[in-house]
């Protein structure tokens, strides 16, 4: 799981680029992750070298592809856990959404260099939930010497389109992946002190 972790970010950017170009209100969520892969690989042909050299350049590329269409407060809000979030006040939630996003992008940027639609292939038959507003779709990604990963993304809907919220690796989500580190370090030292950390582990990434 860990050799993979970089890649995380880079493989939910996959079901992002391009899908703010075509009335993405009315596409399915299958068809938003197919339609993007093409999208990712564009920017980066002749480009990988260029970005490996240039990280502020690479987290803006990351920053357009992402924001667009990832359901960033209620990503964060998952992420925070409802104790804590229910617990803090508005500046805090919005701050730690801000800090945590941001921390995605630079923690994963790398990542996207490493992107390759052809390993990916989309599964079919999604699963929704009862009231068909969240759904999960599957896919698979081959990688060099081992077996392949299962890839799974969480979307719900929204009234701009179906937005992405969780992706899971071989079953393990990166929503209860962080939920589980911040609990334990807010309760021991509060909200305020691990936002000041997200924000100096970005700064210096």
């Amino acid at each position: 799981m860990r050799a993979i972790r970089p890649l995380m970010l880079c493989i939910m950017l996959v079901a992002l680029q391009w899908q703010s170009a075509l009335a993405e209100e009315s596409r399915t969520p299958t068809e938003v992750i197919e339609a993007t892969a093409n999208g990712v690989q564009s920017l980066l042909v002749g480009q990988r070298a260029y970005y490996a050299d240039h990280a502020t350049e690479l987290y803006n590329l990351v920053d357009r592809l992402l924001l667009p269409s990832f359901d960033v407060e209620y990503a964060g809000k998952q992420v925070l856990g409802k104790t804590h979030w229910n617990a803090a006040t508005v500046e805090q939630r919005t701050k730690f959404i801000e800090v945590f996003y941001g921390f995605l992008i630079k923690t994963y940027a790398k990542g996207v260099l490493e992107f390759d639609q052809d390993r990916l292939t989309v599964l079919p038959d999604p699963s929704y939930s009862k009231d068909g507003r969240k759904v999960l779709v599957r896919t698979q990604l081959m990688l060099d010497g081992s077996d392949d990963v299962l890839i799974n993304y969480a979307l719900r809907q929204t009234p701009d389109g179906w937005k992405i919220y969780d992706v899971r690796i071989d079953g393990v989500s990166y929503i209860k992946n962080y939920r589980s580190q911040f609990d334990a370090e807010i309760s021991a030292r509060g909200i305020d002190a691990v936002i000041q950390r997200l924000e100096e582990e970005a700064a210096g990434a």
